[in-house]
């Protein structure tokens, strides 16, 4: 398993990767680590977000996939790290190619009401305390997140979980 993209999708930070221009260069591109236990970076995740009162983002998607990259992108920048970061977190599933039938980590899919992907990226929702805030329509509609934009991102994020009361 390689450190990077497991901290990355954890969504911590290391001063060691920011040293090393190679580790940042790939800890940028692969928001979706094809080689890490991908139940445990998940459960982990579920586990952090709930204990830190957070909405987990679960996108399954694939590094090959534009749109998954344009919402990884978005949702590891410093815009969302700065307006989101205290309500939300974010984990990356690599999904693989599930609509030639070489998809990834499928396994994973049931716990959120769905059998199979027909494509990437899907974002799902999930409170606290393990609900599912977003429907399976929504969590499956995401195929167009680089066309939505950031600012449509953001708008949906907003909308999902109020920030918390001061």
């Amino acid at each position: 398993m390689r450190l990077a993209p497991l901290l990355l999708a954890l969504g911590a930070a290391s001063p060691a990767l920011a040293a090393s221009p190679d580790a940042a260069q790939a800890a940028a591109t692969a928001y979706y680590p094809a080689q890490t236990d991908a139940r445990a970076v998940l459960d982990a995740a579920l586990a952090d977000a709930a204990r830190n009162g957070k909405t987990l983002l679960v996108i399954f998607g694939a590094d090959w996939c534009h749109d998954s990259r344009s919402l990884a992108k978005m949702l590891t920048s410093d815009r969302f790290r700065s307006e989101f970061a205290v309500r939300y977190a974010a984990v990356f599933i690599d999904a693989g190619k599930p609509q030639t039938g070489q998809g990834h980590n499928e396994g994973l899919l049931p716990r959120f009401g769905v059998t199979r992907l027909k494509g990437t990226p899907a974002m799902f929702a999930v409170a606290p305390d393990g609900r599912q805030l977003n429907s399976r329509k929504d969590a499956l509609d995401w195929r167009n997140a680089d066309s939505r934009g950031e600012a449509g991102v953001f708008d949906w994020l907003s909308k999902l979980a109020p920030p918390p009361p001061r």
